[in-house]
């Protein structure tokens, strides 16, 4: 009997490197589906849309989402799907609490009312703790919440839904609260795709030599995306549900320490200017994980050195532009 894997999000930045990870065991009793919506691009997927089976879906629509879980059946569901830009949180709350709480709570009903019993991980973020003190680093999975923008208060419901439900209803999540992590694909409005995609513009001669950035002076412990795909993997097939894990990097510098070694990946010379339209209206900076719980129960190590990490997402973004005339 196959198991059946479901991806929410599947196009996503997360979600494809998720695919690709999945697909690269090669293992044949595996089922690969994504729910994707009716306008999601699907550039990070085109390698690979063939050996998946993909399903148009509105997580906000509760029938939409109950026929799929019911025509499916999955064992195991990664729920990636969510309005993840803080920044555009603040332009946008009710979207993005509407998306990310609504959104997650339709997907537990749907599971609840098909009768299905599959394991469930449901991908919370460090963002719920806020802003920490210094002597509250590294930050464990007591740290009480104090999420400082609406996409962090939208995790904390959706967090705290995925553990009603397990309660309630005996519905097996598995929450995460995963740090920052980066790599290919990653979304232009976060950080460091931000600038490795202006880098790569200036190379090009897109764009005029001033890379324009926000707070540099937030504190964060960097993952690459291909490790943290690895870990959920082993998340739901070793931990318990009910059960909630931080998982992070292993390397910790502010974002202008970040923003230099991508500069030092350059032969051209880059200024830097603060854009007051980049700092959050609240931000949170410090994020220093403690993984213990999480690496004990699976012995899960991020492996992908941070430089490798940075070279292969200006690489992303210096091949995206290749293909642009020149000015």
């Amino acid at each position: 009997m196959k198991k059946k894997v479901l991806i929410t999000g599947i196009t996503g930045f997360v979600g494809s490197h998720l695919a690709d990870y999945i697909l690269s065991l090669k293992d044949k009793n595996i089922e690969l589906h994504g729910i994707m919506r009716w306008r999601s691009p699907i550039e990070n997927i085109e390698t690979i849309a063939d050996k998946i089976h993909l399903h148009y879906c509105e997580l906000l629509d509760f029938k939409s989402t109950l026929d799929l879980i019911s025509k499916i059946k999955p064992h195991f569901i990664f729920h990636l799907a969510a309005q993840s830009y803080v920044m555009t949180s603040f332009n946008a709350p009710v979207n993005t609490i509407e998306t990310n709480i609504c959104g997650t709570i339709n997907l537990l009903e749907a599971i609840r009312y098909s009768k299905t019993d599959p394991i469930v991980h449901i991908c919370s973020s460090s963002e719920v703790y806020g802003q920490v003190k210094k002597n509250e680093v590294p930050i464990n999975e007591k740290q009480p919440f104090r999420p400082a923008s609406p996409y962090g208060v939208s995790k904390v419901g959706e967090d705290m839904a995925a553990y009603q439900y397990f309660l309630s209803y005996g519905i097996k999540t598995i929450r995460t609260r995963m740090f920052t992590h980066t790599g290919p694909r990653r979304g232009r409005v976060f950080a460091s795709s931000a600038f490795a995609s202006q880098i790569a513009r200036i190379e090009m001669g897109l764009q005029d030599p001033v890379i324009h950035a926000g707070n540099l002076k937030s504190i964060r412990t960097f993952c690459d995306v291909r490790d943290t795909v690895r870990a959920y993997w082993l998340l739901v097939h070793k931990c318990p549900p009910g059960e909630v894990y931080n998982i992070g990097g292993q390397t910790t510098m502010t974002v202008g320490k970040m923003l230099d070694i991508l500069l030092g990946m350059t032969d051209k010379k880059i200024k830097i200017k603060i854009e007051p339209y980049l700092i959050r209206p609240s931000d949170v900076t410090l994020q220093i994980p403690d993984n213990s719980k999480f690496k004990k129960v699976t012995g899960w190590q991020p492996e992908i050195p941070f430089q490798t990490t940075l070279k292969d997402l200006l690489d992303y973004w210096r091949n995206k532009y290749s293909n642009y005339p020149s000015p």
